[in-house]
């Protein structure tokens, strides 16, 4: 859209601060508390990154691909709960961050990406790096503004940073023409500044719905608490309400792969992360409850399985921030508009003024069930002496770290989901990945970002080796900025997770998912000016684990694991939750796997 509030006089005055566009963009951002931003420049934003010159308080990472920059900013707003920040030129700058502007909006990530674009009088004329990047994102932000006036500029900038924040997060792109930079304006801070909008997102939840829907959890004898990334993004005071909260009802806590964090691993509720590749015992309860409480999760195919067969006998309340999203895919009994944190301190409230039996007393049955559940380990693996399972390295990866300051970002694929399943979270904020679009190559910039916002923390990245290729430019980035990242290769030589569908849904026809010529990656790590070090064995994987950990650069490790393993379990497409194929259950076919591999090189 076009921005064009009305001007006050005030701004007109003669002892108002003129400022150039540009200069208003950079003053923006410091008022607005940015101190980092992601950015690469080109024709279209010099103005703006000549005026970043001059600007000591803002720190500009300069990436390799302006991809990796809305990645970074991913990485950094998901680590910190603050907005990421992105500075991108016209023309294939803007589609380069197209990817990444999707990621955040499918996975409610608050970013502000600032576009160059070409001059006003040549919008529209297919000038050089010209693109209708409003057009483009229309679909893919929360909003996006095409700004023609310097004067609209410092209203556009302050509003930009509200909406990608409040309500459901997400990102908001605004695009500047290059004269709209050059051109002078007076400049108002974010106290003055007026909104073109009537956004005002609900946070508390109505009193007569919350009453039905304790109510309904107290009269339970198998309730489930369904929790997502949207009590992570109401930051870190909703995961301890959600806490206290499972321990009054006493319900088991599952939880979705962005909501992982939220609710502690270690805890005797936790059921683990639900869905395709979800624990045995959390998509069983999730399939066999009477009541389910969702909270900030949007019930997404990857959850949901087989609608028509997902929790069929259950009564379902679902707690959103986003109105759009409550009975959009699952129809529910109870939904319930507002901030997932606002609304459990309320639900908690009203739970205290009830008198409810002690939660053993009304759910010893549903956690007999749910034991019996838990002692099947859907997780288990066959061990091995002599090669590197998958599982295991990311168990040793856990046990070596979970006594640091440790941020996880990961790729897309079989490691991803290892990861989730195998590494314990037991805060929030410390893990980053893409859920919703499921983009490879999100995991290396990532960390970047993170390591940006925590630069004494230890910040890893758990990789593929096809999907942490996608971005490998990135590592020019870590190096630059003395960034100790550790990207943690899962290397068995196959787009895995294609490799596995490829396998059980396709009969077994390996098509162009066998990585033919992969790099040497200790040596790319050295061309980089990293530290390379690979683990085919075993008995010295910890030992290689902990020289990553305590080396204070950069790091590549190629972990050398079972090329046939596949990721379980799983819920095929199509299946409701409590028909899962485990891992048991499945012929191993290591050999054949060996023999297509052999045949393609």
């Amino acid at each position: 859209m076009t921005a064009h509030p009305a001007i006050e006089a005030s701004e007109t005055d003669a002892a108002a601060e003129i400022m150039t566009g540009a200069e208003i963009v950079v003053r923006a951002l410091v008022d607005q508390g940015v101190t980092d931003l992601f950015g690469y420049p080109g024709g279209a934003v010099l103005p703006i990154y000549d005026a970043l010159f001059h600007e000591p308080r803002l720190k500009h990472v300069l990436v390799r691909h302006e991809q990796g920059a809305t990645h970074a900013a991913e990485g950094y707003a998901r680590s910190t709960g603050k907005p990421g920040v992105v500075l991108v030129t016209s023309g294939p700058g803007a589609t380069n961050a197209i990817t990444g502007i999707v990621d955040a909006l499918m996975d409610s990530i608050p970013l502000v990406v600032i576009t160059g674009q070409v001059p006003t009088h040549l919008i529209g004329t297919d000038a050089f790096q010209e693109c209708d990047t409003v057009g483009i994102t229309r679909s893919c932000t929360k909003h996006n503004y095409l700004v023609k006036d310097a004067r609209d500029l410092p209203h556009v900038l302050h509003e930009a940073f509200k909406i990608a924040t409040t309500g459901r997060p997400g990102p908001v792109v605004i695009d500047i023409p290059k004269d709209v930079q050059f051109a002078s304006a007076p400049y108002v801070g974010p106290d003055k500044a007026r909104s073109s909008h009537n956004y005002h997102p609900r946070t508390q939840g109505d009193a007569g719905r919350i009453a039905d829907a304790i109510a309904l959890i107290a009269g339970a004898k198998r309730p489930i608490l369904y929790t997502g990334g949207g009590v992570i993004n109401a930051g870190p005071k909703a995961s301890a309400l959600l806490r206290e909260f499972a321990r009054l009802t006493g319900a088991p806590v599952t939880s979705t792969l962005m909501g992982l964090g939220a609710f502690p691993a270690d805890q005797p509720a936790w059921l683990g992360m639900v869905g395709m590749h979800g624990a045995f015992e959390a998509n069983h309860a999730m399939h066999d409850c009477d009541v389910m409480v969702a909270i900030g999760a949007r019930f997404d195919d990857r959850v949901t399985g087989r609608l028509d067969a997902f929790s069929p006998g259950s009564k379902k309340i679902h707690i959103d921030i986003d109105p759009s999203s409550i009975n959009k895919v699952v129809r529910v009994d109870i939904g319930i508009l507002g901030d997932a944190g606002q609304v459990l301190e309320q639900m908690i409230g009203a739970w205290k003024k009830l008198k409810t039996p002690p939660a053993a007393a009304r759910l010893d049955g549903w956690w007999e069930q749910i034991d019996r559940w838990r002692a099947r380990n859907g997780f288990a693996y066959r061990p091995s002496a002599s090669i590197i399972k998958p599982q295991y390295a990311i168990e040793r990866l856990y046990e070596l770290t979970k006594d640091r300051d440790t941020y996880i970002t990961t790729e897309v694929g079989q490691h991803q989901m290892w990861a989730a399943q195998f590494f314990k979270f037991n805060e929030p904020n410390r893990w980053m990945t893409s859920g919703g679009l499921g983009t490879m190559g999100y995991g290396l910039p990532a960390a970047v970002g993170v390591q940006m916002a925590h630069p004494d923390s230890l910040v890893i990245d758990i990789g593929g080796d096809a999907s942490v290729q996608m971005t490998m430019q990135e590592m020019s980035t870590a190096i630059q900025y003395e960034l100790p990242i550790k990207i943690f290769i899962l290397n068995n030589e196959w787009m895995g997770m294609v490799r596995q569908w490829q396998q059980l849904l396709h009969g077994e026809r390996y098509s162009h998912s066998y990585s033919e010529s992969l790099p040497d990656f200790v040596k790319l790590a050295e061309a980089f000016g990293a530290v390379g070090l690979r683990a085919e064995h075993p008995d010295e994987l910890d030992g290689k684990i902990l020289e990553m950990i305590n080396t204070p650069r950069p790091v590549l490790f190629d972990c050398r694991v079972e090329r046939a393993e596949n990721c379980f379990p799983m819920i095929p497409s199509g299946k409701a939750h409590n028909e899962m194929i485990l891992g048991e259950e499945v012929t191993d076919i290591g050999r054949v796997i060996d023999d297509a591999g052999r045949r393609l090189v």
